[in-house]
């Protein structure tokens, strides 16, 4: 998953324990994991399927719906099933069905609904005595939604098109318990299966294996075939067409951005799909679709299985275009089919996406441009994979590696240990060297040592690209500009990734010396003003941070026209961080009703932790419906 804003934002639940419980769906041979971020009991069961039946209603912005889950206890001692779930739902009823000696039965079962975190809630559910250990039954849940932080409600004029309504869920990483109660930890995998009504003319979206419509009954109906972890599940609903771009790939999005979405993908998907399977084995999950969604999609990019969601906005740069979806792709991989099993271990899943997705770069343009930028806050995990790469002595011997890891754990959940103990069964001599000779590996400063990487990997391949990014970083911050040595520079000419390197390092380095930002506002303002939104926002931010009076007007003008949180957000931050809360403040005010309710929320925030407890109750007070709902983990953070 692409991060949004540029630096590194967690949840607040990366802290995990051990327990000693074992699950039939994790390996039993080691301590199942214990994620303090789920309230539920997962450890005590296995979930073998579940299904859910959502009738969408956009005028009342609530999903009615019915879920199923399949269910086997593995403890004999197990009185209640426990499910991560959220305040925000309406549990209307709650039933099991089994079939014991005298037929089927099935009862009307008493549940609660715990606090937990601001996050979510536990719901409890009292099991009937007929459930016997090892023996299958159902749990059936009518339930509402509302306001929930994984389900994203956009009236029209939040949209591209802005003539329908429009719906997404975002799970990732805690979120999907506000969608659907659930066993929310990635430690737990399983199929699942959907029904889905909406008003004529929308279109829905899964991130499922197949896919069937209904036209008489305006029905979806969605399977997953493969097991996944409940995060994973995702769903999209508006006014979506799509066209095809490889054997195996289509591009959905709304009618005004599918000629551009298709130009700058046909062809190309295939390309990077075939290159990935010839590195780390077959494409396992059949299709590879690409939904491009309106700009208040609050990341760059999530890698729902079978349908990556991405945000419209990054349609302006070929080339950060081409890294998130190649990011993306390798996510089938690493990530969808081989994932972390707790979340202070997601390295496992980005450090070796990100790994994966240089390999595939590599393989397909030689020159790997995304290791110029340290974009991901999945660097450190890259490196150490990086790093084990360099340990095999070959990189040909450790894609065979990775592919084998793959083959081995696809479609369950995993941790360090496992991926190490893999690694050393794969290479013996490594076992024999560096363990069994006692000549040590860095396996515990890499896991648990802060500080940076214990190795870099060799950028010298893109030497061509990056030198001129120094050369000309270091005539801006010598003390005596030489202005025609400057001049003489074009960076009109520049990939995308090089201009957005150089402002990385402005940006890092202010404030500057008032000179060089009159002198740099007068060499490129006028050409930045025309280049996409990932070189615009940067600048802008100098100008923040700068005081620059003169390009403060360009502000304005990005907020006014920009309602997508990852160019918003750094914005207000720089703004109410300096001199500028007036400014900030006033263009809220002017822009706050095109602006989705979490983002206004998400903003709010911002103010309250920078602003005077006056101003604060002042703005709160302007927008009361929105101020009276809690701030959400998501509101908070931005998980990565």
């Amino acid at each position: 998953m692409a991060a949004a804003f540029e630096r590194p934002t967690f949840c607040c639940c990366r802290k995990v324990v051990t327990g000693s419980a074992k699950s039939e769906s994790l390996d039993p041979s080691r301590d199942c994991p214990v994620d303090i971020a789920s309230a539920s009991n997962f450890q005590h069961f296995q979930i073998q399927h579940f299904h859910l039946e959502l009738d969408i209603n956009f005028p009342s912005r609530e999903i009615q719906a019915v879920e199923v889950l399949d269910l086997v206890c593995l403890h004999p001692d197990t009185q209640s099933l426990v499910l991560d779930s959220h305040q925000s739902l309406l549990i209307r009823s709650v039933n099991a069905k089994c079939r014991c000696s005298s037929g089927e039965n099935s009862w009307p079962l008493s549940h609660r609904l715990d606090p937990f975190t601001d996050y979510g809630s536990s719901l409890v559910i009292t099991l009937p005595a007929a459930i016997k250990p090892l023996s299958n039954f159902q749990i059936i849940i009518r339930y509402t939604t509302a306001d929930g932080p994984a389900i994203w409600w956009l009236d029209p004029e939040l949209t591209n098109g802005k003539s329908k309504p429009f719906l997404f869920t975002h799970g990732h990483s805690v979120c999907n318990r506000s969608f659907f109660p659930c066993f929310d930890t990635p430690a737990v995998k399983s199929t699942y299966s959907a029904t889905v009504m909406v008003p004529p003319g929308i279109r829905v979206l899964m991130s499922a294996t197949r896919s069937t419509f209904d036209e008489q009954e305006n029905i979806y109906r969605f399977q997953m075939e493969y097991p996944v972890p409940a995060y994973l599940l995702a769903l999209v609903a508006g006014d979506l067409i799509s066209a095809d771009v490889g054997p195996r790939s289509r591009v959905w999005a709304e009618p005004c951005l599918l000629k551009i979405a298709t130009a700058k993908l046909n062809g190309t998907v295939e390309r990077w799909l075939s290159a990935a399977e010839n590195l780390f084995g077959p494409y396992m999950w059949e299709r590879y679709d690409v939904v491009f969604l309106p700009p208040s999609f609050p990341i760059v990019a999530m890698e729902n299985p079978c349908l990556t969601f991405i945000i419209s906005c990054i349609l302006e740069s070929d080339e950060f275009l081409i890294i998130d979806v190649i990011h993306e792709i390798a996510h089938s991989w690493f990530g969808n089919a081989v994932t972390n099993a707790t979340w202070e271990e997601m390295w496992l899943s980005e450090g070796l996406a990100t790994y994966a997705q240089r390999r595939i770069t590599t393989e397909t343009y030689g020159v790997n441009p995304s290791s110029l930028m340290n974009l991901f806050t999945y660097e450190k995990g890259f490196c150490f994979v990086y790093y084990l790469s360099q340990l095999c002595g070959d990189t040909k011997c450790f894609d065979s590696f990775l592919r084998a890891y793959v083959e081995k754990f696809k479609f369950t959940s995993v941790v360090a240990a496992d991926l190490l103990e893999f690694f050393l069964g794969f290479f013996p001599d490594l076992r024999e060297k560096c363990v069994d000779n006692k000549e040590g590996l860095e396996f515990e400063r890499w896991l648990n040592a802060s500080g940076p990487p214990l190795l870099e990997p060799d950028l010298s391949q893109g030497s061509s690209l990056i030198k001129p990014v120094e050369s000309l970083y270091q005539l801006w911050s010598s003390e005596t500009l030489d202005g025609n040595r400057i001049t003489d520079v074009d960076i009109s000419k520049w990939k995308t990734f090089q201009i957005v390197h150089l402002l990385d390092k402005l940006l890092d380095r202010s404030p500057l010396p008032h000179e060089a930002m009159m002198k740099l506002s007068k060499s490129y303002s006028a050409l930045l003003d025309s280049m996409n939104a990932e070189i615009r926002i940067r600048w802008l931010q100098i100008v923040v941070r700068n005081n620059y009076l003169p390009d403060f007007y360009k502000v304005r003008r990005f907020l006014e026209n920009h309602t997508s949180r990852m160019y918003t957000g750094p914005l207000y931050e720089d703004l109410c961080a300096g001199t500028m809360k007036a400014i900030a403040m006033e263009t809220f005010y002017l822009t706050q009703n095109r602006l989705h309710v979490n983002l206004r929320r998400a903003i709010q925030q911002i103010f309250a932790h920078s602003a005077n407890p006056a101003a604060v109750m002042t703005l709160l007070e302007d927008k009361p419906s929105d101020a009276s709902n809690p701030i959400s983990l998501r509101d908070v953070n931005v998980s990565a």
